[in-house]
């Protein structure tokens, strides 16, 4: 038995490139990393349970970095400067990442139809803050951003996908990402 969660959204399981976090002993992994290839690029992460770890920590990375994309933006935008043109300047230095490559642009657009719903990124960070009670690790971004998405779930957003978090920041700053 191997547990095995993924990453990478309809788009990448639609074209075989899923990001596979594999938890289980090496025989198995070796046993089944061909079914797995077929779905995309499968990392043996440690015994089971790791790959169930493993997807904690990233949807704990893609949730904070989500936020923090929107975030940043909306300053750009607030102190005047077009968002776009920020994402063009940035996205291939250090601040670049597949969160801002995926999610920068659908918030200019106001794009919001679901890849990972938020409905499902607050299970999972539900699963990430309960396992950092238990093992006694403070994790006060993850919090803040789950109670950003409690939000958007209150205002009936629940089905948007994840990147609607430009929504939380938009309405509190009174401005919107979206182009003119």
């Amino acid at each position: 038995m191997l547990d095995a969660p993924v990453s990478g959204g309809q788009e990448k399981a639609q074209s075989g490139t899923l990001a596979i976090m594999v938890g289980g002993k090496e025989e198995v992994f070796k046993q089944s990393k061909a079914i797995l290839e077929a779905m995309g690029r499968p990392v043996l992460v440690g015994d089971i349970g790791a790959g169930q770890i493993t997807k904690l920590v990233n949807q704990t990375i893609v949730a904070i970095n989500i936020a923090a994309v929107a975030e940043a933006l909306i300053l750009g935008k607030k102190a005047g400067v077009n968002p776009q043109r920020i994402f063009e300047a940035i996205k291939g230095g250090l601040a670049g990442s597949q969160c801002l490559t995926d999610k920068g642009p659908r918030m200019f657009q106001g794009r919001f139809n679901p890849g990972f719903r938020i409905g499902l990124h607050v299970k999972d960070l539900n699963n990430v803050l309960a396992t950092s009670r238990e093992l006694h690790t403070a994790m006060p971004l993850c919090a803040q951003v789950m109670e950003m998405m409690q939000t958007l779930m209150a205002e009936g957003h629940t089905d948007l996908d994840h990147g609607g978090i430009a929504l939380f920041y938009e309405k509190l700053n009174s401005i919107s990402l979206k182009e003119e």
